[in-house]
């Protein structure tokens, strides 16, 4: 952590400031902010986060393998075994908290990698709005890569885009306008004139799909996908297509790659930075399960995680399902983030685009003191959830 910005925000910090910051996030994604942010960005040394961001890269391309490819064909569901698979994820995550090491230097230790999109507009202006209300320094940077705001909205446009017209893009959700994640839905329509569209309102003629606009039917052809299949199996929504016919249309982010690249993975990772890790099924149950998390494979936002396993929640689980879980050395992340409110956790996602190269563009960073970064973890605390990473420039 870089001591000297840490202290400087601190002194100048206001109440009047973040207000003004909730205010503007609010204006500029046309809606509240449902989850937490953070009074503070937090300021990292430029070599730690380009180790995160070299690290995850080495993560995911240990997962190219054909061996791998061949094992994660388990992980797919058939009813969601999407055809035309493409040969790598577009977006990708790879979570980071951070340890001492032996050196007393802070270390990146992974949390979990999914090849899934996450807030790739949202983060954006939030990183921007923190520098702007709190009048930070114009040299701090937030994106990575050496990319600059236009190149990386660029960048974005050919991933969610691609070739296609805007008005045949959509942004497909289940119920969008009751998700989390709806200020990152309203900024990406902003940035690149897509519409969102919940699922069940996707029409189907043919191998075609359809959404409707101003009281038209306009052809899909390209699908920037945030459904979670969790999601969709809890509420047995009833849809007009399937996931694994053959349909007219391109997937930016395609869905395969939400199982092959997720908790399933972490069992085959080799790498300093990896907990041990191992899939329930195939491991006895330890006596010291105080150093242990359970997890299941495809839950977000932390659903289904059991801190403090006990023997008895084990044995709940069926036999037949426990291939559905991981069992992961238990990692006691560092808290690094001098707030008035002592010091704090900070989970660092960071976010991949895959386009022609694998390019790290930027990170979230989730602030917690809570036994987990969640928003339900933090109820009632100040100086936690949603923040963003920043650096300076050289």
């Amino acid at each position: 952590m870089i001591s000297l910005l840490r202290r400087k925000f601190n002194e100048n910090f206001t109440a009047k400031k973040y207000h003004t910051l909730l205010k503007v996030m609010e204006q500029q994604c046309g809606t509240p902010v449902p989850f937490r942010i953070s009074e503070t960005p937090c300021f990292f040394d430029k070599a730690l986060l380009d180790t995160m961001a070299q690290y995850g890269k080495e993560l995911i391309h240990q997962l190219e393998s054909p061996e791998y490819r061949q094992a994660s064909d388990a992980a797919i569901p058939p009813a969601y075994n999407v055809p035309r698979e493409a040969p790598f994820p577009m977006f990708i995550q790879v979570d980071f908290g951070l340890i001492r090491g032996r050196s007393g230097n802070f270390e990146p230790r992974l949390v979990e990698l999914q090849g899934f999109p996450s807030l790739y507009a949202y983060q954006a202006i939030l990183s921007q709005n923190y520098i702007e209300v709190f009048d930070l320094d114009r040299n701090l940077r937030y994106l990575h890569s050496g990319l600059e705001w236009h190149e990386y909205q660029q960048l974005l446009r050919r991933a969610i885009v691609g070739s296609e017209d805007p008005d045949n893009v959509i942004i497909m959700e289940i119920d969008p306008r009751h998700q989390k994640t709806l200020p990152d839905f309203l900024l990406t329509e902003k940035l690149l004139g897509v519409a969102t569209v919940s699922i069940t309102d996707i029409q189907k003629q043919g191998k075609q799909l359809f959404y409707e606009k101003s009281g038209k039917r306009v052809p899909i052809h390209r699908i920037y996908n945030r459904a979670i299949v969790d999601e969709l199996v809890r509420k047995k929504l009833q849809l007009t297509f399937r996931f694994d016919e053959e349909l007219k249309v391109e997937w930016a982010g395609h869905p395969n790659w939400y199982f092959r690249m997720s908790k399933f993975s972490l069992p085959y990772l080799r790498h300093p930075c990896v907990p041990r890790t191992q899939f329930l099924s195939r491991v006895e149950i330890p006596n010291d399960l105080e150093n242990y998390v359970v997890k299941p494979l495809f839950s977000f936002a932390g659903l289904g995680v059991l801190i403090d396993p006990r023997k008895e929640d084990l044995a709940a689980i069926p036999e037949q399902q426990r291939w559905q879980y991981i069992l992961q050395e238990r990692v006691n992340f560092e808290p690094v983030i001098e707030t008035p409110f002592g010091k704090t956790k900070a989970e660092v996602r960071v976010m991949y685009i895959w386009v022609e190269e694998l390019l790290p563009v930027m990170t979230i960073v989730r602030m917690g003191r809570g036994s987990m970064m969640g928003v339900d973890h933090n109820k009632d605390m100040e100086w936690v959830g949603s923040s963003a990473g920043l650096y300076p420039s050289a």
